[in-house]
């Protein structure tokens, strides 16, 4: 698909969300939104089907906030995400978009809230509900959640919706919808069970496909280490120390491992959290708000809890972790290169999975730089720098008088001279971070094991040249 040149001007869409999207500098659609706002502006079923990164949120939000009627009181519009994150998520973009549509009220409902406070919000009345797909039908079984009047059903990330086991409650719900409800639906995948759903749903449904043109990918610089020589928690903190990062996520396989490398940097004097689906949902709330302000600069996470997840003072992604499949890979990514920015992401691989490294990169259309991890001197030197710095911004302390008597102070007491004190007082700073190494680097001989590897088979290859001529 070529790249738009319509502007937002040039779409049927009313002045409050015109207004929005200029005060928020978007001029421009990106290709999913051009393919499908006029679509559903003319009230058609459709497929979406795209990757994360590429502005479906919009592409779905601004067509349904054109149509709101803002004196009905029961829902106008449901869209089902396939975790709270991605439903907070989505229910903020959606209130950001239409943040100059006086009355708008969006509901986020999900596990792990409370269901008597989101019972009073839909009593109060909602335009737009943005939830789970299990507490969607608990509400509608309980007679608290209406859909008569509902005009829109959209299905975001519907493939992962269906293989976190949702099928029965998605089912259950579209067969509430009136019968002239427009039907959207969003994924990256088709699995065979959501082709059974958009058979049975979705009627002469327009289909859009931008899946391969991925801007997720194009923003985001990527890399991967082999791992050899040493083990991948050491690895993580010298790519961390060395790296110039803001923020970052640490992608990992599983909760353990959430919280166990989570500890092991944090013992190291990273600010980090943990972040899974067995985290209560206002801990979660709190750690994510929490690297959003700055507190932290670390998230050690799952995949599901991640999705959606948009801190755009993330510059880095690392997986720890190679993920199953592709597409786990383009929503980790994703969470970096947010706003415009440009990202990197870094791959620990072992080397019986370099194939679906290269999985990775034949399906996303791009190529993986080969890094070196940092040496042990590298790292303190990085250390030194840092340390460095920040004494360098502590010059002009207005207290340091005061402490300067008590270097003298100290110095009498103890008998020594000014440099043996700072040197002192320099080793305990380190912590468990030295300021230098004693002893060989494991790396130094794992990468003098590689290089003796490659020239033995370039030397091999040559001679079987020879003897084959």
């Amino acid at each position: 698909m070529q790249e738009s040149e319509i502007k937002f001007s040039d779409l049927e869409l009313n002045e409050q969300i015109l207004s929005a999207l200029d005060g928020m500098g978007f001029v421009s659609p990106t290709p999913i939104q051009a393919a499908s706002i006029p679509l559903l502006l003319e009230g058609k079923d459709a497929l979406g089907k795209a990757q994360t990164g590429t502005g479906k949120t919009a592409a779905f939000s601004l067509p349904l906030l054109n149509k709101l009627d803002l004196d009905q009181r029961k829902p106008q519009a449901i869209i089902l995400a396939p975790t709270r994150e991605l439903a907070i998520q989505v229910a903020a973009e959606i209130k950001n978009l239409g943040k100059n549509i006086r009355g708008l009220k969006v509901l986020e409902i999900y596990g792990g809230a409370s269901i008597v406070d989101q019972m009073r919000s839909l009593k109060n009345g909602t335009h737009i509900v943005v939830g789970t797909p299990g507490r969607v039908q608990d509400l509608i079984n309980r007679d608290r959640l209406h859909l008569d009047e509902v005009n829109t059903f959209v299905l975001d990330e519907a493939d992962e919706m269906l293989n976190m086991g949702f099928v029965e409650d998605v089912t259950a719900i579209l067969e509430h919808a009136p019968a002239s409800a427009q039907r959207v639906l969003f994924s990256a995948t088709m699995p065979p069970m959501l082709k059974k759903i958009v058979e049975r749903f979705l009627r002469d449904p327009a289909f859009v496909d931008v899946a391969g043109k991925n801007h997720t990918v194009d923003k985001v610089e990527q890399q991967f280490w082999v791992v050899k020589g040493i083990e991948k928690d050491e690895a993580m903190t010298r790519i961390l120390e060395t790296e110039e990062t803001d923020a970052s996520i640490v992608f990992v396989r599983t909760r353990q491992d959430t919280e166990r490398l989570a500890g092991y940097l944090a013992d190291r004097g990273f600010k980090v959290a943990a972040l899974h689906g067995d985290i209560p949902q206002s801990q979660r709330e709190r750690t994510v708000d929490n690297i959003k302000r700055g507190v932290i600069d670390i998230l050690v996470a799952t995949d599901v809890v991640a999705r959606g997840l948009d801190v755009p003072r993330i510059t880095h992604v690392f997986n720890y972790d190679i993920p199953f499949d592709v597409e786990s890979y383009i929503h980790r990514i994703g969470r970096t290169g947010r706003a415009g920015r440009k990202g990197k992401a870094i791959l620990l691989v072992r080397t019986n999975q370099m194939r679906m490294l290269r999985t990775i990169e034949r399906v996303t259309k791009s190529a993986m730089e080969e890094i070196q991890l940092p040496l042990r001197d590298q790292v303190a030197e990085a250390r030194l720098k840092k340390l460095g710095l920040e004494l360098q911004a502590d010059t002009e302390h207005a207290s340091l008088e005061k402490f300067s008597e008590l270097v003298e102070k100290l110095q009498t007491n103890l008998e020594i001279d000014a440099a043996t004190l700072a040197a002192i007082l320099l080793r305990r700073q380190q912590g468990k971070r030295p300021l230098f190494y004693v002893g060989e680097d494991p790396m130094t001989s794992a990468i003098a094991r590689d290089k003796k590897r490659r020239a033995e088979r370039r030397e091999g290859g040559r001679d079987g040249g020879r003897e084959g001529g």
